[in-house]
């Protein structure tokens, strides 16, 4: 949280279902948020577990089933294109693959300057200076204005894609997963870019990601879901050093240690993820929780708080007397692989 008075993005009970061939897709379900002004907000979690779905709700690509979507204090839930298409200057996203997400026919320069035509950001006769300052921004040589997507390596079309992004100078950007596509040298070059542009313009990030090694490198705060439903929040070092619900527990426990004298215990939970097609009630890891309690799959389980300060909150009965149980056992050691490089990237 930051020091503005009101969150920049909110959500209220979120919840998207598909109608699916059998029965409903539950792919979010009630989920509730907030994003400050300037914060870096990670989703985490599995594959299916709805965070791609929150973000292209986020920013209208995809309809509502119900609750309520804020951004800065506006309810935009239920608002046609017409009336959402002023506030898309301020929104904006960044998609995982580059490749598809620019026009193979347009080339860079063409593909930049439609955002800023469209929300009417420079004049004409400005046009060319703002296109190379953007360049300048995202590290990219002047000469490329002139190329298309196949002609760029892929950390490139990835750059201008960032550039696209954040050509109107948005106050709220959505990443999904915009490093999965690319190798490991050249997605410590973006997120080392992605902080950078964060630190110089100001803007808040939902960064939707499942490469946790890079959450605590970029994000404060980090919400982690499990079928469409979000299991703890909390701020992004004291989930990963001290997560408290089980399956947190188990999804930071997998990731890997590039150094073999560390020793990890590796938390595995027992069965298969359900389908996300029959809404389970109560909590939906009570069939593979470790700590099952009866009252686990009944009726709906709330936020409680983890924390005397109230920003970590996490969605299990094991917290509901606001105590630590002491039959959880703390994970031994939590070692998250930030690579060196990013302190040491040129930028």
């Amino acid at each position: 949280m930051t020091g503005d008075s009101a969150p920049l993005v909110r959500t209220v009970d979120l919840t998207r279902v598909y109608e699916v061939p059998g029965g409903r897709l539950y792919a979010v379900d009630h989920v509730s948020f907030d994003v400050w002004p300037g914060e870096a907000v990670a989703v985490v979690g599995e594959s299916g577990s709805g965070k791609s779905t929150i973000a292209r709700c986020l920013l209208r690509l995809d309809n509502v089933t119900s609750g309520q979507i804020y951004f800065k204090g506006q309810d935009i839930t239920h608002v046609r294109e017409r009336a959402f298409r002023p506030l898309r200057r301020h929104a904006q996203m960044v998609f995982q693959d580059p490749l598809l997400s620019l026009n193979p026919r347009l080339t860079v320069r063409q593909t930049l300057s439609e955002p800023l035509r469209l929300h009417n950001v420079v004049p004409r006769r400005g046009l060319d200076a703002k296109l190379r300052e953007l360049l300048d921004l995202v590290n990219l040589d002047h000469a490329l204005l002139e190329r298309r997507p196949r002609e760029l390596s892929g950390g490139q079309r990835q750059r201008v894609a960032i550039a696209r992004a954040i050509a109107t100078y948005p106050d709220f950007v959505v990443l999904d997963e915009p490093t999965s596509s690319l190798d490991m040298s050249v997605r410590v070059q973006i997120i080392e870019l992605l902080r950078r542009l964060k630190q110089e313009l100001g803007m808040a990030y939902l960064f939707i990601t499942h490469d946790l090694s890079t959450v605590r490198y970029l994000c404060s705060r980090t919400i982690v879901m499990y079928l469409g439903r979000v299991m703890e929040i909390g701020p992004t070092d004291e989930i990963f050093t001290r997560p408290r619900h089980p399956y947190t527990r188990a999804l930071i426990s997998s990731i890997p240690v590039p150094d073999p004298t560390v020793q990890k215990r590796r938390i595995i939970l027992p069965g298969e993820t359900p389908s996300a097609t029959q809404r389970i009630p109560g909590c939906p890891l009570a069939g593979r929780c470790l700590y099952v309690m009866d009252d686990c799959a009944r009726g709906e389980i709330p936020m409680f708080r983890a924390g005397d300060d109230g920003r970590h909150q996490v969605a299990c009965l094991l917290y509901r007397d606001g105590q630590t149980p002491c039959r959880v056992e703390e994970i031994d050691r939590v070692y998250v692989p930030v690579p060196v490089i990013l302190e040491e990237v040129s930028t």
